[in-house]
């Protein structure tokens, strides 16, 4: 008889950490379910249905048959043109259908681009605090996720310098983000033209992930990096997707747009990976990114709302300092001072205890820095309630004001 393997798991699949935004979120669930009042600040999940407009196409495409069957792992052809046309429209970035392919969800579009352009061994800077995927998505491509930290006295914006500082001979990549999960950060136009010409100048790839473009407050602008820098055309890929703009998260359609060659690697990835992204789910993306923004605008109003809600609230929670987020519905607090204290009978030595402590004895669930990076902080997303949020806020004020 042969000797049972001695890794059940690959080391590479077991050495992912579980998403913590997706803990959290299930863990609210959980507790939801028996019976807890919990709130949950955890998910980046807006809280509005997909509008009436969308769901319609969906019933239409659902009635039709050439939808019951497989279409191209890129996508379809239609909703291709119609993403390169949106990104013109709201990004003035020039785009060809044949740059563009077609996720299940960002998430895909994320990992496809990174095992698309990354070799072992190759190193991506990241600045941080960062979304979750993006470090595992980065290791399972066989690169070095390498961190750059900006903290909330920088407004959680890393710069040239510190990028430079953290560039070496293995450096292929950049990611860049703005609008910001986790932070709400947006990079002015002028700084995001300065690291585009960084990258320019070193060769550097730019993964630039623009899936909050449309949620930007205060009258500050989104800018497309390759709209500061047309000339990173060749040498950049954008990440996106329907799920935060339209609220969709649920309907799973994202892409990633580039150049042909890394698109159609990429594409050829996909074709044995998933195939083609639900034929239903593409034709309601079709409708989201060809259509009006009307609807847009108004959960935008209603974000904008809860966020001066939500930063006023936690700037007045002992320990606690939240910057103003101008992009995306999360805000990013810093905490220390708020570690090395005891509530309630515990001690609450990191981000990670305090997130614990808030939940087991106030009911609201929040996400701990060390999800994101260094421990010291906690994201709160405000795509949700205007009631439950001020609840929520509330009761955390009142259990740290003990």
């Amino acid at each position: 008889m042969a000797p049972a393997p001695t890794h059940r798991v690959s080391q590479r699949v077991n050495s992912i950490a579980p998403s913590a935004t997706l803990a959290v979120d299930a863990r609210a669930k959980e507790l939801k379910a028996a019976g807890r009042p919990v709130i949950g600040f955890g998910a980046g999940e807006p809280d509005f249905a997909t509008p009436d407009y969308i769901v319609e196409a969906a019933v239409t495409a659902a009635r039709d048959p050439k939808n019951h069957r497989y279409s191209p792992a890129a996508g379809l052809p239609e909703l291709r043109e119609a993403i390169a046309a949106k990104t013109k429209r709201d990004s003035d970035v020039d785009l060809e259908a044949g740059q563009v392919l077609v996720t299940n969800g960002g998430k895909q579009a994320v990992y496809n681009a990174f095992a698309t352009l990354l070799d072992p061994g190759d190193e991506v800077i990241v600045p941080t605090p960062f979304w979750t995927t993006y470090p595992e998505a980065i290791r399972l491509a066989g690169g070095v996720p390498v961190e750059v930290f900006a903290g909330a006295d920088t407004d959680y914006k890393v710069s040239v310098d510190q990028l430079e500082a953290a560039r070496t001979d293995r450096t292929k990549v950049v990611l860049f983000v703005s609008p910001s999960n986790p932070t709400g950060a947006v990079y002015s136009p002028e700084q995001t033209e300065q690291i585009g010409r960084w990258a320019l100048e070193h060769g550097l790839w730019v993964v630039t992930d623009e899936i909050y473009e449309h949620l930007t407050y205060d009258g500050v602008p989104f800018t497309s990096i390759l709209k500061a820098v047309p000339d990173l055309a060749e040498q950049a890929v954008i990440l996106n997707g329907v799920a935060k703009t339209y609220s969709m998260t649920g309907w799973r359609v994202g892409w990633m747009a580039g150049p042909q060659d890394v698109v159609k690697a990429a594409a050829n990835l996909q074709s044995h990976a998933t195939s083609n992204v639900a034929n239903v789910s593409q034709q309601a993306a079709l409708a989201a990114v060809s259509g009006p923004l009307d609807a847009v605008a108004r959960m935008k109003e209603s974000f904008d709302r809860r966020r001066r809600t939500m930063v006023t609230g936690l700037n007045a929670v002992p320990g606690f300092r939240c910057p103003r987020p101008e992009g995306a519905f999360y805000a990013y607090v810093d905490v220390h001072d708020a570690l090395g204290r005891t509530v309630r009978g515990r001690t609450v030595a990191s981000s990670a205890d305090l997130a614990a402590v808030i939940l087991d004895e106030a009911e609201v669930a929040v996400v701990p820095g060390e999800a994101f990076g260094p421990s010291g902080y906690l994201r709160l997303s405000y795509a949700l309630g205007d009631e439950d949020l001020a609840e929520g806020v509330e009761r955390i004020q009142r259990l740290l004001a003990e």
